[in-house]
């Protein structure tokens, strides 16, 4: 698992420092300006999904929890992508979602639940709230990615 140093270095949490890498060409890069807005209250998994994003060309927005994710709707900028945490501190994350869907400017913003709740009734209560994918952790980097660029990539047709 990897860290990222305030400097956005990548760093094992093994503490040793990971070599320089290019963001990886083989992988579909993102068009310049799309933002994706991460609700996320564990540290490790919002540098890791932060790494994983900015490391195509995505900018990414942090909300730790419900509380900033709310400060977040209220504002003019819209992301093109909210990847969600379900358990989160102050609001849920289906209390969130359900916030997303009513707000006017966010009710078609494509949402990715990003959580360790892997029950069905939760997975059914989020597709039931409006969410577009659902994706259980531990998860795979590289598919989890693949998810993202293609909800952004439907948002920036539409």
């Amino acid at each position: 698992m990897w860290l990222m140093k305030p400097d956005s270095t990548a760093t094992p949490v093994s503490g040793v420092p990971a070599p320089a890498v290019a963001p990886d060409s083989s992988v579909h890069e993102a068009r310049p300006a799309q933002e994706i807005l991460v609700v996320e209250d564990d540290m490790v998994v919002s540098r890791l999904v932060t790494h994983l994003l900015t490391r195509r060309g995505y900018k990414v927005q942090h909300a730790a929890d419900g509380l900033r994710a709310q400060e977040m709707l209220a504002g003019d900028h819209k992301p093109a992508v909210v990847v969600l945490d379900v358990m989160l501190p102050y609001v849920s994350g289906f209390e969130l979602m359900s916030q997303i869907r009513r707000t006017p400017g966010w009710e078609n913003v494509p949402v990715i639940v990003l959580t360790s709740k892997s029950h069905e009734s939760d997975i059914l209560r989020a597709f039931d709230s409006g969410v577009n994918d659902y994706v259980v952790k531990p998860f795979r980097p590289e598919e989890f990615v693949a998810r993202v660029r293609r909800l952004a990539e439907v948002r920036r047709a539409a």
